[in-house]
């Protein structure tokens, strides 16, 4: 069971937010807009992005790491090492 199940719904709501932005800079790219404003777009777009992906190992750590936890073993290990990897590869990005 993922953590977000409770919650699918508002993801995917938010989700699709996002692909409309996306498909939004793709209509200003074919209509010639300024650079300028379709950075601006990215910009936003990448911050959804960036907020969708904290709420979503917010979520993550508070039901799958914690439930590990509870359970020891290899399996919490694991789960915080995934976690660990997750955070590292929203640092990078």
């Amino acid at each position: 069971m993922t953590g977000y199940g409770n919650d699918r719904e508002a993801y995917l709501k938010r989700l699709r937010r996002i692909e409309g932005q996306i498909r939004g800079l793709q209509r200003m790219v074919e209509q010639d807009k300024y650079c300028i404003d379709i950075l601006t777009q990215v910009s936003a777009a990448t911050k959804a992005l960036q907020s969708f992906s904290l709420e979503l190992l917010d979520e993550h750590l508070g039901t799958c790491v914690v439930d590990a936890a509870a359970q020891g073993g290899d399996e919490a290990a694991a789960k915080v090492s995934e976690a660990s990897a997750a955070i590292a590869r929203l640092v990078r990005s």
